[in-house]
């Protein structure tokens, strides 16, 4: 059980210390007390959560170092289903998996392509909108620009009847003289 307080005291020292033991007393923990079982120093307020480990990882780990049995590098999960299996069961399970994955896929590509849509939907809707607008402001517009016209007009009348005023003023101002 050395070898598991190892463990524990080179995990827990590359990480910062928030648990109540620090990593040379859970070492010192584990060494002083050979009756120490591993489930003790999993269930223990060891610092096991700052090395990464979860508690089911760590009892896995703690296995493997109470037996005395050889481990091998390809001991993941991932590699021991492989084992288990047959080749035409894996090519089977392979098939499986690419159908699962290709209808996925379809319903992704599905899916985007309703949201593109009703974005197109919305946009002809908006703009649609957008005409209506510009139309009705283009007719305010032309009616606002024929009235401007009209007192332009308007305005000419205005001042040459000024101007005809002002010449008349003068020529009654002359006579009085």
């Amino acid at each position: 059980l050395n070898s598991v307080g190892l463990l524990f005291s080179s995990s827990s020292s590359s990480s910062s210390s928030s648990s109540s033991f620090s990593s040379s007393s859970s070492l010192h923990l584990v060494e002083s007390n050979p009756m120490f079982s591993a489930e003790e120093a999993v269930g223990s307020q060891l610092p096991v959560h700052e090395s990464g480990f979860t508690p089911e990882e760590l009892n896995e780990l703690l296995s493997f170092f109470e037996s005395n049995e050889p481990v091998s590098s390809n001991s993941s999960s991932e590699n021991s289903s492989r084992a288990i299996y047959s080749p035409d069961e894996r090519k089977q399970r392979r098939k499986i998996s690419n159908r699962e994955s290709a209808k996925r896929s379809r319903w992704r590509k599905k899916r985007y392509l309703e949201n593109l849509t009703n974005q197109v939907n919305k946009m002809n809707i908006e703009n649609r909108r957008l005409k209506n607008r510009l139309h009705l402001v283009l007719n305010q517009c032309h009616v606002v620009w024929g009235e401007n016209e009209q007192l332009r007009s308007e305005s000419f009348a205005l001042w040459a009847e000024l101007l005809d005023l002002y010449w008349i003023l003068a020529a009654m101002q002359c006579n009085h003289d």
